[in-house]
């Protein structure tokens, strides 16, 4: 089965704010720019994704993940995380009815595309599925097969939300660069022991902390 991936993105500078305590506000937005584009790159290169849609607004984003290979999406409602899933899914169905679809975090600069592919294969067997992230509290990946809605809950708890949702939890092991989500310094620090692609290494490479 091939997918369709939709991947959320916010303006850059609103995102990563998590971050504060390990970046700059200068900083950032860079870091948040080059999580989603080694994320956009690992995920075009996954064998089982057909193409890859990123919802956002930001020109910057739009710009560099075009130069990817990624589909941009206007996130017209501007309504928040779930409505920016819910539109970009509906605009994908409208073009391709048949497809299936899954959201993806923008924060996955760990992401390998072999990883991907497990998941999104042992997704196929389940009309919903999700994989939770890291922390086991949230929701890296979401998936809807052809004919069922994504019907996001992504935010606070979502791994309990989704669960409660229908979708089946993934429990997969060797699948840690898919969990691996960035919100927080021990989030970067866990990703970048895992390894990350190359814009966030010389994205990282900037940041003057200690013990990075």
């Amino acid at each position: 089965m091939q997918w369709t991936l939709v991947i959320p993105l916010k303006p850059l500078a609103h995102a990563k704010s998590r971050l504060s305590d390990t970046a700059a506000d200068g900083l950032r937005p860079g870091l948040a720019l080059a999580f989603a584009q080694d994320t956009v790159a690992a995920a075009l290169a996954c064998p089982a994704v057909g193409d890859v849609a990123v919802v956002t607004n930001d020109a910057l984003a739009d710009r560099e993940l075009t130069a990817l290979g990624a589909r941009i999406i206007a996130d017209e409602p501007a309504g928040g995380l779930n409505t920016a899933l819910a539109h970009a899914e509906s605009v994908v169905r409208r073009s391709r009815p048949r497809s299936a679809v899954a959201a993806l975090n923008a924060d996955l600069p760990s992401l390998r595309p072999l990883e991907l592919a497990r998941v999104l294969d042992a997704a196929a067997e389940f009309p919903r599925a999700f994989l939770p992230d890291a922390a086991a509290i949230g929701t890296t990946l979401l998936t809807a097969t052809p004919g069922r809605e994504l019907r996001p809950e992504f935010g606070t708890d979502s791994r309990a939300r989704h669960r409660s949702s229908g979708a089946v939890e993934l429990t997969l092991d060797a699948v840690d660069s898919v969990r691996q989500d960035v919100d927080t310094g021990v989030d970067l620090r866990a990703a970048l022991a895992l390894g990350v692609g190359p814009r966030t290494a010389a994205a990282t490479a900037r940041l003057l902390i200690t013990g990075l």
